[in-house]
């Protein structure tokens, strides 16, 4: 398993859409929707004034949209990608937050693994690591009778979406992802295939089907979502209120459009060989990460060469000691701990004294997930009724999204 649905899209400014021909626009003025899609851009990429990040809304306090005599959860939807391994990043930074959210609100956790085939990939190993993916994250809380966990290819309107939402998506924006750049150029054009371009697409879908109010990012992946947000505001003028209305649907909003929820600490686990660099399965040692299956042993040896400093004591946000702050940081996460509780405990340690104090608390708290995993595993009709009622729960949302997509876009009912 690997990294979370939005770790791994690396965004970009865009330049205002521009378009060969009116006709596209459905009769629009294409000039009228410039001017309207740069009111947009520039609303959405001042994103600390913009976004309603909750970083600091307790997650016990739940947002409605109606009163509190008939209150309504607020709505989130997140995933993670079964190729390689789940990591301590993976979960400190995405999985243990969702424990807490679902709780609070209406969520929706799945496995990516349409996403998992836009670079090469083994086909036999796919199934088995989605199936571990999904049992990890039972296994670390997450409660199926609160959240809906699935598997992203057993809710077909995750590509439908996707084929629609493409249709309105220029070829501009795409061709500007870093990441496509980054990773067309290592492999060469006749090796990348489409997919890597257009996955932007599909996550815009993930998020969308489903009418989320929010997406949990980290404090530095705000501008992740920003293509989702500009292609449901640019679907939403093209195709909904008055135009959808005639079409026979209600009008209005197509899509909503999502806002970054932001974790107050734990958003970003960096690299036990470089403290600059984030916790990633596709880092080539596996010595950079935790992974939450790893032995007592393994994890000793991890946290024993793990890169460290030459300055006295352990402490917080000191610029030049990135290493230090992470592996506090991680301490602080896994002991459930104050920052000033760890800051006081550590302050006069060495570094000696404090692996070992890490190690302890690392394997005191992945010892009951890797137990309770086991037990999930051995237990395939458990896990494949899980999978198949959150499929079902998900599909019931999602079908009344797509169709309603294609109604407003105008295709002949079924």
């Amino acid at each position: 398993m690997g990294r979370s649905l939005f770790s791994h899209f690396s965004m970009v400014t865009y330049s205002a859409p521009r378009f060969a021909s009116s006709t596209r626009l459905r009769g629009l003025s294409s000039g009228k929707y410039l001017r309207r899609s740069q009111l947009i851009r520039q609303r959405n990429l001042q994103a600390g004034r913009d976004f309603r990040c909750l970083c600091s809304v307790a997650v016990s306090e739940p947002v409605n949209s109606e009163s509190s005599s008939s209150p309504v959860k607020k709505r989130i939807v997140s995933g993670v990608q079964p190729t390689g391994l789940i990591h301590l990043g993976n979960y400190l930074g995405a999985i243990k937050n969702w424990i807490r959210l679902q709780d609070t609100y209406e969520t929706f956790f799945f496995i990516v693994d349409l996403h998992a085939i836009t670079l090469p990939y083994d086909a036999q190993q796919l199934p088995r690591s989605t199936r571990d993916t999904a049992a990890i994250y039972l296994a670390c809380g997450v409660d199926p009778s609160k959240a809906s966990v699935f598997v992203q290819s057993h809710v077909r309107a995750h590509v439908e979406l996707m084929w629609l939402l493409s249709s309105a998506t220029p070829i501009g924006w795409l061709n500007r992802m870093i990441q496509f750049k980054e990773k067309s150029r290592k492999a060469g054009d006749e090796n990348v295939g489409v997919a890597l371009l257009t996955y932007p697409v599909l996550m815009a879908a993930d998020i969308l089907l489903y009418q989320s109010d929010f997406v949990p990012v980290g404090e530095d992946q705000k501008q992740h979502l920003e293509l989702t947000r500009e292609l449901a505001e640019r679907v939403n003028y093209l195709y909904g209120g008055r135009k959808w209305k005639k079409l026979g649907g209600r009008g209005g909003s197509i899509f909503k459009v999502p806002e970054p929820l932001i974790p107050p600490a734990g958003a970003r686990i960096m690299s036990l060989t470089d403290g600059l660099s984030k916790m990633s399965k596709s880092a080539p040692s596996d010595q950079s990460r935790i992974n939450l299956l790893d032995s007592k042993d393994v994890i000793a040896n991890k946290i024993k060469r793990c890169k460290t400093d030459s300055f006295p004591g352990m402490e917080f946000d000191n610029p030049e000691r990135p290493e230090c702050n992470n592996l506090l940081s991680i301490y602080q996460l896994v002991t459930g701990k104050t920052k000033q509780e760890v800051a006081e405990e550590c302050r006069d340690m060495n570094w000696g004294t404090f692996k070992l104090v890490l190690t302890d608390a690392l394997v005191d708290h992945l010892h009951p997930i890797q137990v309770r995993y086991e037990e999930i595993v051995s237990d395939a009709s458990y896990l494949d009724g899980v999978l198949a009622e959150g499929a079902r729960k998900a599909a019931d949302v999602a079908d009344v999204t797509v169709n309603n997509v294609y109604q407003a876009m105008g295709f002949l009912r079924r």
